[in-house]
């Protein structure tokens, strides 16, 4: 029995996939039909180095549980250094978001290249049981007590 079965919550995942690579390998996933979990709706960017914070924070509060940044491996950047700029901004989100007591874990980075397509697979089973065990964010519980405790 799956932990979907047992707690009846069904993660929503947004990914931010880098165009050359982990899009690359969720395609080829498709094409190689390897089952891949529906939990993660992903969205392709032209680098990991591109995602901006904001977009992190857009998908929390428009529903998403958790949310995947998938990025070609370092040093193997198309845009020279876009990846280690989204590793660097990506620790700095998850000490921001843990001060709002939001888990740092619901924001994960992955190196995953276009001939990945296991990996991608195994990343995505993973993040979505790693976001059902931790259950639904509810971003705006968060806010709110957040709020409570800065005006009291």
């Amino acid at each position: 029995m799956s932990s979907e079965e047992t707690n009846g919550f069904n993660p929503t995942i947004i990914g931010f996939y880098c165009r050359w690579c982990t899009h690359a390998a969720a395609d080829l996933a498709g094409t190689s039909r390897i089952p891949v979990s529906a939990n993660v709706i992903g969205i392709r960017v032209p680098c990991s180095g591109r995602v901006d914070p904001s977009f992190i924070f857009d998908a929390f509060t428009k529903g998403a549980d958790g949310v995947l940044i998938g990025g070609c491996h370092l040093g193997d950047c198309h845009y020279d250094e876009g990846n280690y700029s989204a590793f660097k901004r990506t620790k700095i989100l998850q000490k921001v978001i843990q001060e709002f007591g939001i888990e740092p874990e619901r924001v994960r980075i992955e190196w995953i290249s276009a001939s990945e397509a296991n990996k991608y697979q195994q990343t995505l089973k993973e993040f979505t049981e790693t976001i059902r065990e931790l259950g639904p964010l509810n971003w705006d519980k968060h806010l709110q007590e957040r709020e409570y405790e800065i005006s009291v």
